[in-house]
């Protein structure tokens, strides 16, 4: 088994190659709000993995962000107010990646989801300096 920190470290690297796939395609009008969305949702999964591993806690394989963040909450830490609404993106994790997004639901706000990626890593990387 990988020492707690080593693992953290891991997911957040991997975490990290979703969010600079973030970055060039934030303006990019020929990628799709579900491939926007789908690597949202999955640099948020990787950071919340991050944290639980530093804390270690154990989890199961999963995409399910609600089931991170109760897992996260249960061990004791309060999540930010700023992520009450992160299961927002559970949906192009398998949903959204096999069904087209609805036609009649406006597009996402890229800016939005981009901030709400980076302000995620931030507070999972204070928090997980803390546990050091």
């Amino acid at each position: 088994m990988k020492k707690p920190l080593e693992q953290a470290k891991k997911f957040l690297k991997k975490a990290a190659e979703d969010e600079a796939l973030l970055d060039l395609i934030i303006q990019a009008p020929t990628v799709t709000d579900e491939i926007f969305g789908f690597h949202c949702q999955q640099a948020a999964e990787k950071l919340l993995k991050a944290f639980l591993s530093a804390k270690q806690v154990r989890f199961a394989k999963t995409h399910d962000l609600l089931e991170l963040i109760a897992l996260i909450l249960q061990s004791g830490t309060q999540l930010p107010q700023q992520f009450a609404d992160l299961d927002i993106l559970n949906p192009f994790a398998v949903e959204y990646r096999y069904d087209p997004f609805p036609e009649d639901d406006p597009p996402i706000d890229r800016a939005s989801y981009h901030v709400l990626i980076k302000t995620l890593r931030n507070w999972v990387e204070h928090q997980i300096s803390v546990i050091k």
